[in-house]
């Protein structure tokens, strides 16, 4: 049996090298990936968390599944965002879009 503080050392360090590519890189696509990892080691956290205890439950898988289906719809919004912002400035490069700029 796999003891839960690795699991949750996992969860925290696939956060962390999420973090780091979003707040580092610049292609929009990659940082899109970074926050689907975060989710993703978020997911590993609420499963760990929901394994211990003398009565394991439930409630950290049904949190998992909100949390996959809340990662597929922001991958379809971010996408066709991305689409969206390439067709008008023919670029996906985080710090050349500034529609919100005056």
């Amino acid at each position: 049996m796999v003891p839960v503080e690795l699991f949750l050392a996992l969860g925290a360090i696939l956060f962390c090298i999420g973090l780091y590519g979003v707040l580092t890189r610049r292609h929009l696509v990659i940082v899109l990936v970074c926050i689907e990892l975060m989710l993703n080691s978020v997911n590993i956290n609420l499963i760990a968390f929901s394994s211990i205890g003398p009565f394991a439950n439930i409630t950290g898988q049904v949190f998992t599944l909100f949390v996959i289906t809340l990662a597929a719809a922001e991958a379809a919004v971010g996408l066709a965002i991305l689409i969206a912002l390439y067709r008008n400035r023919e670029s996906i490069d985080a710090i050349k879009q500034d529609l919100l700029r005056w």
